[in-house]
């Protein structure tokens, strides 16, 4: 008896494809993934290449109609609005995954790797991959347009102060940096005594003036100049400018108040320091501890002006200091302050000792000051004061000298702060050393003045080791504590290069 050689049955389970007879699992169109993208391409309708536009001066892509977007390469707010392009076609589609393939940064070129799904022959789902490429084309913006043309501004806000020496301004740039008040700014322009903040609307200018009104002691004014008008359909276009003085009177001034405004504070002294300027002016009475606050309306009203010009402090080495713990209060006397000691101190000039001339005078640093320190004040003594109301005071009532701060050295203090600030993005005029000089006295401040350190952000500088809060000379330092991260977030921060965005 013969046996024929059976014929090899398919697997268990499997069907051959009607198109090219391969077993295939089982599916509702009975053909294989090769046969069945033959027949059906689920990407039909799709464009496979689209444009964007792109503005090279602000770095803002145009997401239609008319908004521009800041978005980094690879990021997902760019992959978004690649996808909305699409979007329209996307919809007889179900989108499963969607993510850069990586390009030449300077190819403007921009692909997208898509895989979509879609029912097909009989229920049954055909996934796809393919790739849409697009091509960035470059377009200045609105906003570009206007600053190109050189007639882009609304609205300008001055700031100006009369004054040689700029601390106010320097802490007020700190506090517009902390607040983002510059972020609406088209362009801002320093001069010779203040800067110029010009604005694309007048709102925005206003909400610069309000800021500046409830931070710093000041005065404004606005005006407004018509530049067109459409008598067809009634619109009249203006640039506004507002002017925004501030007071006249920077950290460590001495100054002389007039009779009305000294009584009127508590009988203080007219002779008083100002050891801040905040939204008002801090002043404190060498003589007796006593504080007082000045806003700008009553600045304005009993206006005073600073004897000394910041060059004119002088160098005094202590010779005896004796701290005062009781004083007694006179009729009326306002509050003192709890932060300084008042202490009578002999003083002579560096300068003059060769000489045995001292200088006896009543100090608000005794809290800081011991025999042998350096420290800088004015010399009233051999001075001529050209002020209204000083020359008309009783010359026992001066103070022969008025200490101001403790000196230290200024070149040991730069090498070891580990600590910067950032800066306003401005056009400046020729900067010389004296404005390098005054921005090392505010500097120095703020390590000083705990008070004014809390408004202003404080960054870490790596480049400068990390060493103890405490140095040999006792010089103040600013801990870690306060410093904030300068952190720089990469272009591809947002997702790593040919990362998937969208799962």
């Amino acid at each position: 008896m013969e046996y024929l050689p059976a014929v090899a049955a398919p697997a268990q389970g499997h069907i051959l494809c009607c198109q090219c007879g391969v077993p295939i699992p089982p599916n509702p169109a009975n053909m294989c993934v090769g046969c069945l993208r033959a027949q059906v391409d689920i990407t039909e309708g799709i464009p496979k290449q689209g444009t964007v536009h792109f503005c090279k001066q602000c770095e803002r892509y145009l997401q239609p109609p008319g908004t521009w977007i800041q978005c980094a390469l690879e990021s997902r707010e760019l992959l978004a609005l690649c996808l909305k392009k699409i979007k329209a076609s996307l919809s007889k589609v179900r989108l499963i995954d969607a993510g850069f393939i990586w390009t030449e940064p300077h190819s403007k070129r921009l692909k997208l790797k898509l895989t979509v799904q879609k029912e097909v022959i009989n229920g049954a789902v055909l996934q796809q991959v393919f790739v849409v490429e697009y091509i960035v084309q470059s377009q200045m913006c609105e906003d570009c347009h206007r600053i190109e043309a050189k007639d882009f501004w609304k609205a300008v806000v001055q700031v100006r102060q009369k004054t040689v020496h700029k601390k106010t301004f320097y802490y007020l740039e700190q506090l517009i940096l902390k607040h983002r008040l510059h972020q609406n700014t088209l362009r801002i322009k320093e001069i010779h005594d203040g800067l110029d903040f010009y604005y694309s609307s007048k709102q925005h200018a206003q909400k610069m003036v309000d800021f500046l009104q409830c931070t710093v002691p000041c005065r404004s004014k606005s005006s407004q100049r018509l530049i067109s008008h459409d008598i067809h359909s009634n619109v009249y276009n203006y640039k506004s400018t507002f002017s925004v003085e501030i007071v006249p009177i920077c950290k460590d001034n001495v100054v002389c108040l007039s009779p009305k405004l000294a009584q009127s504070l508590g009988n203080m002294s007219q002779i008083c320091v100002c050891v801040r300027v905040t939204s008002t002016i801090h002043l404190i009475d060498p003589r007796t501890l006593q504080i007082a606050e000045i806003d700008g309306n009553t600045y304005w009203r009993h206006p005073f002006n600073s004897l000394f010009h910041p060059k004119q402090l002088e160098e005094f080495i202590i010779m005896d200091i004796n701290r005062v713990h009781q004083k007694k209060k006179g009729a009326g006397a306002g509050a003192r302050s709890n932060k300084h000691t008042l202490a009578e101190a002999w003083v002579r000039k560096t300068s003059e000792l060769d000489t045995d001339h001292q200088y006896f005078c009543c100090t608000h640093l005794g809290h800081i000051l011991n025999p042998g320190d350096l420290v800088l004040g004015f010399d009233l003594a051999n001075c001529n004061l050209n002020d209204e109301f000083a020359n008309k005071m009783n010359p026992q009532h001066i103070p022969d000298v008025v200490l101001i701060k403790k000196s230290y050295d200024r070149s040991k203090r730069q090498r070891r702060r580990n600590w910067k600030l950032k800066e306003l993005e401005r056009d400046r005029e020729a900067s010389d050393t004296d404005d390098e000089r005054q921005y090392q006295d505010f500097l120095e401040d703020l390590e000083e003045d705990e008070t004014i350190r809390k408004n202003v952000n404080i960054y870490r500088n790596a480049d400068i080791p990390v060493e103890s809060d405490t140095d040999d000379d006792g010089a103040p330092r600013i801990s870690l504590a306060e410093m904030l991260e300068d952190l720089h977030i990469s272009e591809d921060a947002t997702g790593g290069e040919g990362a998937e965005m969208l799962t």
